[in-house]
């Protein structure tokens, strides 16, 4: 008997989308089926509205977890990934009850701020114990080192005046750390930490990225002596998965309506996915900057929030928006013949693969960055919030993707000239931007290795054999007979 795989997401787009992506495609491989655990707990209607819209496949079953009280463990406050821990936490004995009543040798896979789950995971059922981990390799190479960083260290992290060494990596420069390291004594950091100490108890990482995409990152876990002492699970890369379905009722988006007469690769994404937010004076500059430009865009516009850069992170699709409410006087009107603004959310995927798309300002989430690659789409890299600032250095750096705004010193916003000067260089003609063909190369690269016998293909494919060879294990049967 094959075994049941059981994969549980947390509260969030930016992990349910690729976990969901993973699930379908392990049901895929043929001759195993799983089960998708969702929190319900501070669940989005943006959420809802991605599963209720999603068309499954034979196999693939998504299970709702009921939701937990936790309004004496946080408040409005609570950053992110403490408020998501909590939530795991208080719905163990909902997930370990479906586990339970499967009856059936269980594989787990657990998002990567799910490992207070990794505790289910003993007796004759759970047979595997894995981590699927929805952002880039060197991400995950941090993460592994970061037990080891926070007993050799002292003080904070954005002190030190050299990078951050992580072996085998490349360097991470002070201002591009991670947000959740930036301060080692809130709760934030200690929730990071704690999730991050107990990856060495998974018996493998599941990772959505690719051999081509992060060679550097990627040898580092599999061979460096050092990260191999922690101990080091078995890392499989197994992306670069998106979100690719089709809605289930096929209406034109009046975006698409409108990309669909602009011309070829001239239009400009401008969104800071599911849970971004400005500030009001970045989003007063961010419009002048697009005004000035003169280049044609769509603009995915939310309300501006003053002190929090993930103010929609668990109401996206809920939020009341009037973009006329806070943007420039007069600037709906003098854009309306090369712009169009869109409130709180617009199909990414669908425009970023539309022939009119020629760029895409983005917060450089994983998800985005990802979306962007595999549709051959350069990126200004704009960053706001949890590993963002290193993806941006890596696409900038390391890929040669992206361009970065110039900030100046001393500065937070991002100055409308600085914002048409970055814009002009993206939208460039196609035969002038070097962007362009990096990304396209980089894009044939992504998709050969999702491909059958490419190396993302081959590394799914040999951690589902892994885990049915697993399940050959001996039981004992009533009588005291063993049996298999």
């Amino acid at each position: 008997m094959n075994p049941h795989v059981t994969l549980l997401s947390v509260p969030g787009l930016g992990h349910l989308i690729p976990i969901l992506e993973l699930a379908k495609r392990i049901v895929a491989f043929g001759s195993i089926d799983a089960s998708l655990l969702v929190l319900n707990t501070d669940a989005s209607p943006a959420q809802s509205r991605l599963l209720s819209s999603t068309i499954l496949p034979k196999g693939l079953n998504v299970v709702d977890i009921p939701s937990v009280e936790i309004t004496s463990f946080v408040d409005e406050q609570t950053d992110i990934i403490t408020r998501t821990s909590i939530i795991v936490r208080e719905s163990l004995p909902h997930i370990e009850s479906f586990i339970t009543k499967s009856a059936r040798p269980t594989v787990l896979v657990l998002d990567f701020f799910a490992t207070a789950a990794l505790d289910i995971a003993v007796g004759n059922l759970c047979i595997q114990k894995n981590i699927y981990f929805a952002s880039d390799a060197a991400c995950l190479a941090f993460m592994m080192y970061l037990p080891t960083l926070d007993q050799q260290v002292d003080g904070e992290f954005i002190h030190l005046s050299e990078p951050i060494q992580v072996p085998g990596c490349t360097p991470i420069h002070v201002d591009d750390l991670l947000n959740p390291v930036r301060d080692r004594n809130v709760d934030e950091y200690k929730w990071f930490l704690y999730h991050a100490s107990r990856f060495p108890m998974a018996d493998g990482i599941l990772i959505n990225t690719c051999q081509d995409l992060e060679p550097i990152s990627l040898k580092a876990l599999r061979e460096n002596p050092i990260l191999q002492q922690i101990p080091m699970p078995c890392v499989y890369p197994v992306g670069p998965l998106i979100h690719m379905d089709k809605p289930l009722v096929q209406s034109k988006n009046e975006c698409m309506t409108w990309l669909d007469n602009q011309p070829y690769e001239s239009v400009l994404l401008v969104s800071f996915g599911s849970g971004g937010t400005l500030s009001t004076e970045q989003v007063t500059e961010l419009a002048w900057g697009l005004e000035l430009s003169q280049q044609r865009f769509i603009w995915v516009v939310r309300k501006p929030t003053q002190a929090n850069t993930s103010g929609t992170y668990f109401t996206v699709g809920a939020e009341q928006n009037n973009p006329y409410d806070y943007l420039p006087d007069g600037f709906m009107s003098r854009i309306k013949d090369m712009g169009l603004m869109v409130p709180s959310w617009a199909p990414q995927v669908e425009i970023l693969a539309h022939k009119s798309t020629g760029g895409f300002l983005s917060h450089c989430g994983w998800n985005s960055t990802l979306e962007s690659v595999l549709h051959g789409v350069p990126i200004i890299a704009w960053p706001l919030y949890a590993e963002q600032k290193m993806n941006a250095a890596m696409l900038v750096e390391e890929l040669g993707v992206a361009v970065k705004p110039i900030v100046e010193k001393g500065e937070v916003v991002v100055r409308r000239e600085e914002i048409e000067r970055v814009v002009r260089l993206v939208m460039k003609a196609k035969e002038e931007n070097v962007l362009r063909e990096r990304v396209e190369e980089m894009k044939r690269r992504c998709l050969i290795a999702l491909d059958e016998g490419g190396s993302s293909y081959n590394s799914l494919s040999q951690v589902i054999e892994k885990w049915k060879t697993s399940c050959i294990v001996e039981n004992v049967s009533d009588d005291g007979e063993s049996y298999v």
